[in-house]
């Protein structure tokens, strides 16, 4: 098995760059450099995502009009650097900035840094904050990443007595390459309380902040359930050694959103317009994480990310383009059905005919032979894709049918598909020979989440596409629902790819580190 070590350790890293600024046994995050009142500040740490083999996008928040000065380099000395032109921050972004660093080296260490000063006064200048990671390779290294989704969910925040949202430092100890955010990345329809009883008789004690005690409507309380999660130190401490790549589900806007959304019934909400809310959502999501831009769709959010020839990943969306919930019993494409859109569907498909990776991993926010009802208690509805009967496809499920048509007719192989949403952990295998709709190849879906939030489940199983059950961990039925993070049930993945075999390796795990279920892929070869 091939392996290339860091050249530096991302623990040793930790400890002596910005994020080393975190109080001691503590939750929470202080500003990462302490300051007088009269120069800036950085108040949620770096961010750092959508990294391929020459570039990667970088993030960071000050707290006044600003001009943010950036160098990069191969040396954590910073003895090789190089200055990038200053970017300013106002206001109007909310005193954030992310940029583009492209023409870096593949498969190299990169080190960032910035420095802020006062627009008002040069002379008011603030240390430098660094980040780091690591650009993908050009050639055949074996590839490490972690997957999850639902952070902060269910009134479940960052509890400084019980070490923070701990599953994100569990996650860091891995040194993956990147972290997959699979979705539900913030809960802006989820206020939290100062503090919940739980049923063991200890308490669960909340950081609150403004922004945290109602839902989120203006774009500054969408803004504020970022701020609220980049306070913990376990994120901030794991977003300064490692990118994350982001996608959305429904709780950055409201529960179980579409265009069809009404909350008229809903008292929670002065402002009823969907549309509203979700143009603030996105305008926050794309100001707060460092999400790449794509210039024919400013704002989109399914794109692809080629991390070296072993591996594609394709990010998908399908919350923006999708019709109303409904029944989902339409036996052919229509009104009512859409889930993914045309263009997205074309894209995909375009992609992945043309991708000459190994391995194919399509991230999906939501799982596909998984039945989720758009309510609790009320089987009416659909929320995700499967329709509940088992039978021919129907309603969402035509579009992945015509999806998985079409990759086994062009031929692609080794796809594999990520998600969450459902909040516990399991492995699906889909095989022809189980399903109701046969004229598709095998494949294997993997499901992890909780990071932070209620753990839920199990859901059941449709058979329109024959999945299987290998491998399922979620609240038992004396349990019950929306179990705090405290009862163990918070999980995360690892996918490993080896550079010299081509074989992928599935984990899952729980915030304990303790590994419940593996298995190995064989890569199918072409010709």
């Amino acid at each position: 098995m091939s392996s290339v070590r860091f050249p530096l350790s991302r623990r040793h890293f930790l400890a002596t760059s910005g994020a080393a600024a975190l109080v001691a046994g503590s939750g929470m995050a202080m500003p990462a450099i302490s300051r007088a009142a009269s120069r800036p500040s950085f108040t949620h740490g770096v961010q750092t995502g959508d990294v391929d083999a020459t570039s990667g996008m970088i993030w960071t928040r000050v707290d006044r009009p600003s001009r943010i000065d950036v160098e990069w380099a191969t040396t954590e000395s910073f003895s090789n650097s190089r200055k990038l032109s200053g970017l300013t921050t106002l206001p109007e972004s909310d005193f954030t900035m992310k940029r583009l660093i492209d023409g870096l080296p593949s498969d190299q260490e990169i080190f960032w840094r910035a420095v802020a000063t006062d627009l008002s006064d040069v002379n008011a200048t603030a240390d430098p904050i660094v980040g780091r990671f690591r650009t993908a390779p050009a050639g055949r290294r074996s590839v490490k990443f972690t997957w999850s989704g639902d952070t902060v969910g269910q009134g479940w925040g960052i509890d400084e007595d019980r070490g923070g949202m701990k599953a994100y430092a569990t996650m860091a100890r891995h040194e993956p390459d990147f972290f997959l955010h699979s979705g539900d990345t913030i809960y802006a329809d989820g206020p939290l309380k100062e503090s919940v009883e739980l049923p063991d008789g200890t308490t669960w004690k909340n950081i609150l902040i403004p922004e945290k005690e109602k839902v989120a409507e203006t774009l500054a309380e969408y803004r504020g359930q970022w701020k609220y999660n980049l306070m913990d130190a376990n994120v901030q401490a794991m977003n300064a050694a490692l990118p994350t790549f982001f996608q959305w589900d429904d709780h950055e806007v409201v529960n179980n959103w579409s265009s069809g959304k009404d909350l008229t019934a809903d008292d929670r909400y002065s402002v009823k317009d969907i549309g509203l809310l979700n143009a603030r959502a996105s305008r926050a999501f794309h100001e707060m994480t460092p999400i790449g831009y794509v210039p024919a769709e400013p704002g989109r959010i399914y794109r692809k990310i080629a991390y070296g020839p072993l591996l594609d990943i394709f990010f998908l969306d399908l919350r923006s383009y999708r019709d109303a919930n409904n029944e989902g019993l339409q036996d052919e494409s229509g009104d009512g059905t859409t889930m993914m859109g045309r263009e997205q569907i074309a894209w995909l498909k375009r992609e992945l005919a043309s991708s000459q990776a190994t391995w194919k991993v399509i991230a999906s926010d939501m799982p596909i032979g998984l039945v989720v009802w758009d309510k609790v208690g009320d089987k009416n509805f659909i929320e995700a894709i499967a329709q509940s009967d088992g039978g021919a496809p129907k309603g969402r499920e035509l579009e992945f049918a015509d999806l998985l048509r079409f990759i086994k007719s062009a031929g692609v192989t080794n796809t594999v598909w990520l998600t969450a949403d459902v909040h516990y952990t399991a492995a699906h295998h889909y095989s022809p020979d189980r399903a109701a709709f046969q004229d598709f190849e095998p494949f294997w879906e993997f499901v992890s989440g909780p990071i932070h939030a209620g753990s839920f489940g199990p859901n059941d199983l449709d058979m329109t596409f024959g999945p299987e059950l290998r491998y399922v961990k979620a609240p038992s039925e004396e349990q019950g629902q929306a179990l705090s993070p405290a009862s163990g049930l918070q999980f995360f993945g690892i996918v490993d790819i080896d550079g010299d075999s081509e074989q992928m390796t599935v984990r899952l795990m729980d915030a304990d580190d303790q590994e419940l279920w593996k298995t190995t892929l064989d890569p199918v070869r072409q010709g």
